[in-house]
């Protein structure tokens, strides 16, 4: 039991970095948009960016370290070679596009909904005391309010996720330059 919770004996130091810029990268963009589309305070934004940024990065690497065990051999050691040495072959282009779209699909998706999920929990209290004094017709709007902030929401999050995962592919991009030249 213990051998299997000791260290590697080779860790992907280039892929921790890169991880760890990506998020550095990542976090600031979706802040600064969380904060001017949905009018959050700056420390909220932040907040929010930081928390559905590393949920969706935990549950990102948690899913591919199931998956890894079920690949074919030739897709396991293609993607094994692009996780420690940065290099894959020319035919697998096409599908690393494909799983880059689908992980952003799936990146959108559960950070939208972790990020209902955050408000919802952060801001329970304030709302059960303010439905004890509304009248009917206040909460009617709160719910128009609350429906058009849901709208809203998915639209900024998906901005958000465009915009940080084309400074992503711009910063892989220039890695893949410099690395060539």
């Amino acid at each position: 039991m213990l051998d299997e919770l000791s260290l590697p004996k080779v860790l992907p130091v280039g892929t921790i970095v890169f991880q760890t810029l990506f998020l550095l990268v990542a976090i600031p963009i979706e802040s600064y948009i969380l904060h001017r589309a949905i009018k959050f305070d700056k420390k909220t934004s932040v907040f929010y960016a930081m928390a559905i940024n590393v949920l969706s990065t935990v549950l990102g690497w948690n899913i591919f370290f199931l998956l890894e065990p079920i690949l074919p051999v030739k897709v396991k050691s293609e993607l094994m070679r692009y996780v420690f040495f940065n290099t894959f072959q020319e035919n697998l282009k096409t599908n690393l596009f494909l799983m880059g779209f689908v992980i952003f699909l799936g990146t959108f998706v559960i950070e939208t909904l972790f990020l209902k999920i955050l408000m919802i929990i952060l801001r329970e209290g304030k709302n059960q005391l303010d439905l004890a004094e509304m009248t009917q017709r206040e909460k009617s709007l709160a719910k128009q309010k609350l429906k058009m902030q849901n709208n809203n929401l998915i639209t900024t999050i998906l901005i958000a996720n465009t915009i940080s995962y084309t400074a992503i592919s711009l910063l892989i991009l220039a890695r893949d330059f410099l690395k060539r030249s």
